[in-house]
């Protein structure tokens, strides 16, 4: 089931049962398909990957509006940027642990035979798409730059 058919079918529930904040963010994540899908020069369908992209945007956008919210002291907007945040990361895959982020990281390092920080490049892109929606890009980078180093 791809990303579209579950979002709606958890939005039908999420009328049924009155969740204001399920609701919010479904439409939200819905909204974010359908313009992705409508786009200048793409395709019908989104790849897998291209949804994961979506939803990784989507749990960036809530958390730095949580952050912003919490540090002006808006609890209620904080309250559900939370709740949104809370069901995208349904959908998101499960985070990877540091050690794993490494591990996957010097195995690309070892295929694209990087040596220094001129290969900072090759590894990043493809530790990007390998890692997409599992690994946060600002952690990636960090310890590509250590491990390149």
């Amino acid at each position: 089931m791809s990303l579209k058919q579950q979002v709606e079918a958890d939005l039908k529930d999420a009328m049924r049962a009155k969740d204001q904040d399920t609701l919010r963010a479904l439409r939200g994540i819905k909204s974010m398909i359908l313009l992705a899908e409508t786009e200048k020069g793409a395709k019908n369908d989104l790849t897998e990957t291209a949804e994961m992209q979506l939803l990784t945007k989507a749990a960036k956008q809530r958390k730095e509006s949580l952050e912003t919210f919490q540090q002006q002291g808006r609890d209620d907007l904080a309250a559900k940027e939370q709740a949104e945040l809370d069901v995208i990361s349904r959908y998101l895959p499960q985070p990877m642990t540091e050690a794993e982020v490494k591990e996957v990281l010097q195995q690309i390092i070892e295929e694209e035979g990087a040596s220094g920080m001129k290969d900072m490049g090759k590894v990043m892109g493809r530790a990007s798409k390998e890692l997409a929606g599992r690994a946060d890009g600002k952690t990636m980078s960090a310890m590509v730059r250590q491990l390149l180093a």
